[in-house]
């Protein structure tokens, strides 16, 4: 077969994973794959950071986050699943922005393992939505391919306003902006908790802004999965 990202043709090999849990081969070849970093070691309580040993257990964005009254309860926890080297900037930019949506199946078995890790049965799935005029533009919502990977519905219980793309903005600029969520509709919030799945967390004013609108809906808790930890 040849590999979903190079095209270079591969055998793939047979592991105990595929026969144990019946997963298909691997959609990448062992070059490509390897290219990806797992985010693995100590990791910020809250954002899911790598962290020095000696580190304290927040880091110093969190403990800004925490400090600030408006932001510090909002969100329980972000876990992400690579960090963002220069392999993976790559793969986003195909993927995301030049519209290639059959590359997240190289993100299916771990997105969905970091998904039992750290979330699981209990938690409702809600992908990060898109304006529709960026939708438009894409094609597709990446962040809702991401939640067609997991053994769970996902559910559109969020829509969005138009705004500028959030990769042209400062750091500032990123924390002075307007909530652009909102509930279309009165969807069954009451007690939920609630996962957030987008592709890369960056400052996390993303779902945070998200999570803030979930829980004035009377969601219980909101933590967020994403695929990339800028």
């Amino acid at each position: 077969m040849n590999c979903l990202l190079c095209h270079s043709p591969y055998n793939p090999i047979t592991n105990w994973r595929q026969l144990l849990f019946l997963e298909d081969p691997d959609v990448l070849c062992p070059r490509c794959r390897g290219s990806f970093k797992l985010i693995d070691g100590r990791l910020c309580e809250i954002c899911g950071r790598l962290l020095e040993e000696a580190a304290p257990s927040l880091c110093a964005d969190c403990l800004r986050w925490q400090e600030d009254e408006q932001w510090g309860r909002v969100l329980v926890k972000n876990r992400s699943v690579y960090t963002y080297n220069d392999w993976m900037k790559d793969v986003i930019a195909l993927w995301k922005f030049r519209g290639d949506y059959v590359i997240v199946e190289a993100f299916r078995h771990p997105f969905a393992r970091a998904f039992a890790e750290h979330f699981g049965r209990g938690w409702h799935v809600v992908p990060i939505p898109l304006s529709p005029e960026r939708l438009c533009e894409r094609g597709f919502n990446q962040a809702e391919a991401l939640a067609c990977l997991l053994p769970f519905p996902s559910f559109p219980w969020l829509a969005r306003r138009h705004s500028e793309k959030q990769s042209k903005k400062s750091r500032r600029e990123r924390m002075e902006t307007d909530n652009p969520f909102f509930l279309p509709g009165h969807p069954p919030l009451a007690g939920k908790r609630i996962v957030l799945i987008d592709d890369i967390y960056t400052t996390g004013i993303t779902v945070r802004h998200a999570a803030r609108v979930l829980l004035g809906a009377g969601a219980a808790e909101v933590g967020a999965l994403t695929l990339v930890r800028a």
